[in-house]
């Protein structure tokens, strides 16, 4: 039989021994971003992207004669010169002298629709966002037109008045607080670090590597909604989750916010579509 002194002496050892076994065997803990990281490298594969089908389904729309006038939207100018896509998203929003105002590709687009094809457009906004069994001319548009930038830096001019006023008005809406839940685009992306539960807040008043990839990765297809989506359907969607009314589609406001935030973003590498949860 053991010493009372032995007793305690041995006790401690025991105690101290299943306590370091127990750290050792402990769980370490789970590093989020990484593994949502892998999960993105996952799904990220080009060959397994269905907003590739998009990309398709957009080529074709261009090319093909509709309208009035029956004729396509080849001769469409996007800022490089009729016709010409190849770095065009990469520059957009813009000023365009022709109609003494700065557009993003979707107005743009629609502007083209009705100037040059004379094309009925309100189907065109009735399917605006695509959804189960809808598929959405604009989504399959600038899929396939921002596909032409792809490896391109966003670079954004910023030298015509209405650019430098649009950008302003951008700036200022980013900030504006409204509605009953007082939120702005700033209440969740203006400082590092922010999360929504699994879901990452990228800072994008700070110019670098968050706003870079946020905004080189749209349009994206979106897996949570098997669809894909452009940056005219993510601000909607930022205005709708803010309980705010629902902004108008394709309106200079939300032109003004994109022409901000892809500033924001100057020099960063577009890649899309990219594919999101």
């Amino acid at each position: 039989m053991l010493k009372r002194g032995k007793r305690a002496w041995f006790s401690w050892a025991l105690a101290a021994s299943l306590a370091g076994g127990a750290l050792a065997q402990a769980p370490q803990p789970i590093d989020t971003e990484k593994e949502l990281e892998k999960y993105r490298a996952m799904i990220n594969d080009p060959m397994s992207n269905p907003g590739y089908l998009n990309v398709d389904r957009g080529e074709v729309l261009w090319s093909t004669k509709r309208g009035a006038k029956n004729v396509s939207l080849e001769t469409c100018d996007l800022g490089q010169g009729p016709g010409k896509l190849e770095g065009a998203f990469a520059k957009l929003p813009r000023f365009f002298e022709d109609v003494g105002k700065v557009m993003d590709l979707e107005q743009r687009l629609f502007w083209c629709m009705q100037k040059i094809q004379e094309l009925d457009t309100a189907d065109i906004v009735r399917r605006r966002f695509g959804g189960p069994g809808r598929f959405s001319d604009m989504e399959d548009l600038v899929a396939f037109i921002a596909n032409k930038s792809n490896g391109m830096k966003f670079e954004v001019p910023l030298a015509h008045p209405k650019e430098k006023e649009a950008f302003a008005i951008g700036e200022v809406l980013f900030h504006r607080r409204s509605d009953f839940m007082d939120f702005s685009c700033a209440t969740c992306h203006a400082e590092d670090g922010r999360r929504i539960r699994l879901q990452g807040l990228p800072n994008l008043i700070k110019p670098g590597k968050a706003v870079q990839e946020t905004m080189g990765s749209w349009p994206t297809y979106r897996v949570s909604q098997s669809q894909t989506r452009t940056m005219q359907h993510r601000l909607w969607d930022c205005y709708r989750q803010m309980r705010t009314p629902e902004p108008i589609y394709l309106s200079d406001g939300l032109t003004a916010l994109t022409l901000f935030l892809v500033k924001q973003a100057e020099g960063g590498e577009i890649q899309v579509p990219s594919i999101k949860r």
